[in-house]
C-alpha cells in the first residue's frame, strides 16, 4: 500500500469519490479492478476518508463459523423460529428469504438492517457459515453486531452440535 500513498495523493485522490479513484487505477495504471478496489479502500482507510468496516451503504460487519452438521440443519436453525430462539433469543430479526441448505436474508429492525447468511457445505456433516450484518449506523454498533454474532455463533455451533 505505502508505494500507491504518494502516488495518490500526487494526484489528488482526497478530492475524488470512491469510483472516480478506481477508475483512475484501472485507466492510468492498468490494474485489474479487484485490485484497484482494494487499493482504494486501502487509501480512502490511511488517508482518513473511510473506517473499518464502512461501506458506502452504511458499515457492515461479518462473522463466520464452521459447524459439524449438514447445511440443511444450519438453515433450518436460521429459518425455523423456534430453533432460532434457542441461540439468539429475542433478536428483532425476521426472514425475507430462503434457500434451505445455501443461503437466508433476514430484516433486523433495531437498528433497521439487513444480514444476510451463506451457507457452505463442506462435505457430510460439515457446513461453513458466512455472514454478513449490512447497513449499520455507525462504527459503535457495528462493533456491537460483530461480538455480538461472533458469540451467538458459537452458541448455535454448541446446539447444533450437542443435538
Amino acid at each position: 500500500m505505502g508505494d500507491w500513498l504518494p502516488l495518490l495523493d500526487a494526484w489528488g485522490a482526497r478530492e475524488h469519490t470512491h469510483t472516480e479513484i478506481a477508475r483512475w487505477l484501472v485507466s492510468e495504471h492498468g490494474i485489474g479492478g479487484w485490485w484497484a478496489q482494494s487499493v482504494t479502500v486501502g487509501y480512502e482507510r490511511a488517508r482518513g476518508m473511510r473506517a473499518v468496516h464502512q461501506r458506502p451503504t452504511g458499515y457492515e460487519v461479518s462473522a463466520s463459523k464452521t459447524i459439524h452438521v449438514s447445511a440443511d440443519r444450519v438453515s433450518d436453525a436460521f429459518t425455523d423460529a423456534t430453533i432460532r430462539a434457542r441461540w439468539l433469543p429475542d433478536a428483532p430479526i425476521s426472514l425475507r428469504t430462503a434457500r434451505r441448505g445455501r443461503s437466508a436474508r433476514f430484516d433486523w429492525s433495531d437498528p433497521p438492517t439487513l444480514v444476510a447468511v451463506g451457507l457452505d457445505s463442506k462435505g457430510e456433516g460439515k457446513t461453513t457459515i458466512g455472514l454478513a450484518h449490512q447497513k449499520l449506523p455507525d462504527a459503535e454498533t457495528a462493533l456491537v453486531h460483530k461480538l455480538m454474532w461472533r458469540l451467538r455463533l458459537v452458541a448455535l455451533k454448541e446446539l447444533l452440535e450437542a443435538d
